[in-house]
């Protein structure tokens, strides 16, 4: 596997990612879906990766700087075809160990409280990501999950 920053400018990774924000909003209710849209993620305060298996876009991931040490973990997805395969555990140590040599000091995250979200709550946990107060602009929300770790 090969993972790469990506600029976002190529088709198969818009078909991906409209995937991946299509299945949020039919999982999530609406106030509660907090996964960005394309433009969103083109912000020079994010730093997007796609993990290639040859020419397979199988997952990507992405942090978004909300200061100088702290950083929120964004638009982590497996395509269906690898999900339980190792491809995330793969991305999320290399974007764990990318935000570390760029000087963050700790890493966040929001993810659903529903069953489906289960097996991403469990990876995160298996990263040392403890449970949380809602940070940055998020409010409590019975639909979401809060965790962190320092790096």
């Amino acid at each position: 596997m090969n993972i790469i920053v990506d600029d976002l400018s190529g088709r198969q990774i818009a078909e991906f990612l409209e995937e991946h924000v299509q299945e949020m909003r039919s999982i999530t209710a609406l106030e509660s879906k907090h996964a960005l849209d394309l433009d969103e993620l083109r912000n020079p305060k994010v730093t997007f990766w796609t993990a290639l298996d040859g020419d397979a876009l199988v997952g990507c991931g992405a942090i978004k700087k909300l200061d100088a040490g702290h950083a929120e973990l964004k638009s982590m997805r497996t395509s269906s075809a690898c999900k339980r395969s190792g491809v995330a555990s793969q991305l999320l140590e290399h974007i764990l160990t990318e935000a570390k040599r760029m000087g963050l000091a700790r890493i966040s995250l929001e993810t659903g409280s529903a069953e489906f979200f289960r097996p991403a709550r469990k990876l995160y946990q298996k990263f040392g990501f403890d449970y949380c107060e809602p940070f940055g602009d998020y409010r409590p929300d019975p639909n979401s999950v809060f965790m962190t770790r320092p790096l």
